[in-house]
């Protein structure tokens, strides 16, 4: 089989390359191991990030890293024997997380997140998915004023410089909004811009249905078997071996199994992360996206249930589970709203991939002609998939950016 393209994995990021590659004129082939959006698009906490302009940085003051070295908390986990390969790249996340690095790398992140939710507007509507959509934002609890109070200010920063629109809660706002939460909170915060997902899995397989339906080809394969076949790129599939002019390397956290085959080491690091459902008890309702700042975990009203999704776990990839995060956060969630059984028979586990400068990566490979990347979107794969998609798309057909993506160039790692 010859195409113009060949898109290694079928998660939010490589079904939207696909699409944006077979609408300008290219005949590509999607591939993964799974069925489409298995992986780390099926388990994030729904939400299209409108607000997200800050990346999450990694902890600089000194009393909070020693509490988190307790290694008791539910917003972040790690795993001992871990760290020594996670050093380096940890070492230098926390020194682009200083005051002046962060700052210089929300700017250059921000064009990214502006058209987050115009960019998947076009694709809700071409496959057909409003269904799925909520556009009603999302809210941040807060126990304590002066978290609250610091997050307002916060609020109104990202609206003056970014066009960010959100509500500050009084305590009795947020109960007429959400009547069924219980115990104390000292007030809220509604992000008035972000979309929320009712089914994370549910889109990406919408997407791939529209990419099939302009004529683009998925089937099932392994990306190690990618080699050069001349001045193209070959691998096998359950389909037979493919040849394209183009490859581009959408895998995520397993991205490093293609790129180090082909000499490039990139500094990519994994926060791993899980989910479960739930009932919720009697009557119950939860009526938006809920995050709870102050304890690291977030409750969402999804298709299959009430979602919680956990902070970030520090581990190997391919470590076996440790849900330790999720019974931590279950105990903190169950006293803030009724929940009721779970509903899956075990919690879901994903790994983000991420840099240490918390930026994607996207554009062309080095030293390799045809070969592209699309891959490090850390916690905002779902709502970077389609605006990545796009100017990747852009950069391969020989079109200029609809913005500027020099930010995210592999070579800032990858000379």
């Amino acid at each position: 089989m010859t195409k113009d393209a060949i898109v290694l994995g079928a998660g939010i990021v490589g079904v939207s390359t696909a699409i944006h590659l077979q609408r300008r004129g290219r005949q590509v082939v999607l591939v993964d191991r799974k069925e489409p959006g298995r992986e780390t698009s099926f388990g994030n906490a729904g939400l299209i990030q409108r607000e997200g302009v800050v990346p999450y940085g990694f902890p600089q003051q000194f009393g909070l890293l020693l509490r988190y070295a307790f290694n008791n908390r539910v917003d972040a986990h790690y795993h001992l024997r871990a760290l020594p390969a996670q050093i380096a790249f940890l070492a230098r996340y926390w020194w682009n997380s200083n005051t002046k690095r962060h700052e210089m790398i929300s700017r250059a992140y921000a064009p990214l997140i502006e058209h987050s939710v115009s960019e998947h507007n076009d694709l809700i509507e071409a496959s057909h998915a409003e269904e799925l959509i909520r556009k009603n934002g999302w809210v941040e609890l807060f126990r304590s004023n002066e978290k609250r109070d610091a997050e307002f200010a916060e609020a109104e920063r990202l609206n003056r410089e970014f066009g960010i629109g959100s509500d500050a809660l009084s305590s009795a706002e947020l109960a007429a909004a959400e009547p069924h939460l219980r115990g104390s909170f000292a007030g809220a915060l509604r992000w008035r811009d972000p979309w929320s997902v009712l089914d994370p899995h549910g889109l990406t397989a919408a997407y791939r249905r529209y990419f099939e339906s302009i004529g683009g080809r998925v089937t099932t394969g392994d990306a190690v078997s990618l080699g050069m076949a001349g001045s193209s790129w070959r691998m096998v599939t359950a389909e037979g071996s493919i040849e394209a002019e183009d490859v581009v390397v959408a895998l995520g956290p397993w991205a490093d199994l293609v790129t180090k085959r082909f000499g490039y080491a990139f500094p990519l690091g994994v926060k791993r992360g899980y989910h479960m459902h739930y009932a919720a008890e009697g009557n119950a309702v939860l009526n938006n996206w809920t995050l709870d700042a102050e304890r690291g975990y977030l409750l969402a009203p999804m298709s299959r249930g009430i979602r919680l999704t956990t902070g970030a776990e520090f581990a190997l990839r391919d470590a076996p589970k440790t849900p330790v995060q999720l019974d931590r956060a279950e105990a903190i969630a169950r006293a803030a709203f009724p929940l009721g059984e779970r509903l899956d028979p075990e919690p879901w586990m994903g790994a983000r991939p991420c840099t240490p400068d918390m930026m994607p990566i996207i554009g062309k490979a080095p030293r390799h002609n045809g070969l592209w990347f699309a891959f490090g979107h850390a916690h905002h794969g779902l709502t970077l998939g389609p605006v990545t998609g796009r100017v990747l798309a852009e950069l391969i057909t020989g079109e200029k950016p609809f913005i500027d993506i020099s930010a995210y160039a592999p070579n800032r790692f990858a000379p």
